[in-house]
């Protein structure tokens, strides 16, 4: 199987960071590890020690372990999950979040 990271960038609206966050950990997380494929995920806050010009566009980041050999298959099945309500959205999400796909060229040890 070929290793995928699935990188998503997001932001709460602003005074809703506590539903935000309990939306991501015990809805979305959970209904995106059951997708096929993902194995694990990890889940980050940006901090103030950044490079001097560094854009701080988004404030968590989530990395999910993926793999799969049909990388198309994966992204039309979490699409499919979104539209049907297996994988839940929320109004405490801010607009503009981002999710891509990236596949792995070589591992490093």
């Amino acid at each position: 199987m070929t290793r995928h990271v699935f990188v998503g960038h997001s932001s709460a609206v602003e005074g809703r960071e506590d539903e935000y966050n309990d939306w991501y950990v015990n809805y979305h997380l959970p209904a995106l590890l059951q997708c096929p494929g993902v194995i694990s995920v990890r889940r980050f806050k940006v901090t103030d020690a950044q490079l001097p010009n560094t854009a701080r566009s988004f404030k968590y980041l989530a990395i999910y372990e993926v793999e799969t050999d049909d990388p198309r298959s994966f992204v039309n099945e979490v699409l499919s999950r979104a539209a049907t309500g297996r994988l839940p959205t929320s109004s405490t999400s801010a607009p503009g979040s981002s999710a891509v796909l990236w596949e792995e060229l070589e591992e490093l040890k």
